[in-house]
């Protein structure tokens, strides 16, 4: 028992030492060990790429979407029956004709008959008028001769008279009327046009009434666009508009893609709607194209087809002075942020007047040499270090520092 506690005792009194040592150099060394610097972190301006504002005059704009339609369309129908005898060749769909040129022809000679009978009722008519008259002239002379005192109305035959004056009226009525229905067996536009529908061909028997053909003018085109309320008072216009001649309608570039190929046409507003629609609460307005089959045709290299999509562009109301900035400076609904020339960026509420997907139109909030950022800024706060970069990709304060630089040499070095 002792041996064994003599020999703990041996051998841990040396390692108890040693521990002991190692903990008290520790200490000394934590002790005297320098203490550590600290640095404050260094603030790095973020680079933004911004655009100059600038004011200038700016003529507003409005961009919408319509259909082509034809400012007069009509259904052909017959007013007589008859048997179609004769169809004209432009009579097919898509075919085009001239005003007054005949498209059907219905046969005639029930009618042609019943003119013949007309004007033969007309001759009879006419020389039972001259007997009478030549009669009531005798019985007036025979009056004068041998009566007395004032001659009675049917003494004189003026009720024959009379009466046979209405018959050559009737029968001329007649006449006209048959001579009316024949002409009616000749089927025709007022307008020249092209035929949209044809729904008759040679040999059908048809009634009156019955619908012969859709046809439709080719003088005007015209294109239904809505526009909102704030649109409408972009283009400065009453909700009630009608165009004259010394308050013409505002300027339109209608534009589309035909055969491939990018087209314009230059139409104008002519009237507006009579009502908002309830449903979109929208107002539309009317754009007529003169012409489009002919000089529109021409100037755009392309008729303005009828049922043709087409984007619209009218021109609105003109502003002196304005600031214009592209589409990427707007962030949210009206707010920009402005690189400022102390190098921090500032946040502003911005009044737009007119927006589009290129560019924005502001009314205030922004001045004339503001430096609006365009580029993407993370966590944007106000007060925070920015790099203005211009479109070069420099700086745009580098020119200053280097001028003020130049100028303070011991101020450069001293920073330096």
């Amino acid at each position: 028992m002792n041996k064994v506690l003599g020999r703990s005792l041996l051998f841990g009194v040396p390692i108890l030492l040693l521990v002991a040592g190692s903990v008290l150099v520790f200490g000394a060394l934590v002790a005297n060990a320098p203490e550590a610097e600290r640095a404050d972190p260094e603030v790095r301006a973020a680079a933004v790429f911004v655009t100059q504002a600038q004011a200038q005059p700016v003529r507003l704009s409005v961009r919408t979407q319509g259909q082509v339609t034809a400012l007069t369309e009509i259904d052909l129908t017959a007013q007589v029956a008859g048997r179609v005898a004769f169809v004209n060749p432009n009579f097919v769909q898509g075919g085009f004709f001239e005003a007054g040129e005949v498209l059907v022809q219905l046969e005639d000679a029930d009618y042609r008959l019943a003119v013949t009978r007309a004007e033969a009722q007309v001759s009879q008519r006419r020389q039972a008028l001259i007997r009478e008259q030549a009669e009531s002239e005798l019985a007036r002379a025979e009056w004068e001769a041998v009566g007395r005192g004032e001659a009675t109305p049917l003494a004189l035959r003026e009720p024959q008279l009379a009466d046979a004056r209405a018959q050559l009226a009737a029968a001329e009525a007649s006449l006209a009327e048959a001579r009316l229905n024949l002409s009616r067996t000749r089927i025709s536009a007022p307008f020249a046009g092209r035929v949209r529908d044809k729904m008759v061909d040679q040999g059908q028997f048809v009634g009156p009434g019955a619908r012969l053909g859709r046809v439709f003018s080719t003088d005007v085109a015209e294109i239904r666009l809505p526009l909102s309320d704030r649109e409408i008072a972009l283009l400065n216009m009453p909700t009630a508009f009608w165009a004259t001649a010394d308050a013409p309608g505002p300027r339109v570039v209608l534009s589309a893609v035909s055969a491939g190929v990018a087209r314009e046409w230059i139409g104008e507003v002519v009237r507006t709607d009579a009502a908002i629609d309830p449903q979109t609460r929208t107002l539309s307005v009317f754009v007529q194209v003169r012409d489009p089959y002919g000089e529109a045709a021409q100037a755009a290299g392309a008729p303005l087809a009828m049922g043709l999509f087409v984007e619209a562009h009218i021109e609105g109301r003109e502003i002196p002075s304005a600031i214009v900035l592209p589409r990427s400076a707007l962030r949210g609904i009206d707010e920009m942020f402005v690189a400022e020339r102390d190098g921090t960026l500032s946040i502003r509420e911005v009044t737009i007047i007119d927006s589009t997907a290129d560019r924005v139109v502001v009314a205030s909030g922004i001045a004339a040499g503001d430096r609006v950022i365009t580029s993407t800024v993370r966590a944007p706060a106000p007060g925070m270090a920015v790099t203005a970069i211009g479109p070069d990709g420099e700086p745009l304060d580098q020119d200053a520092r280097d001028a003020d630089e130049a100028a303070s040499p011991g101020l450069a070095a001293v920073n330096g």
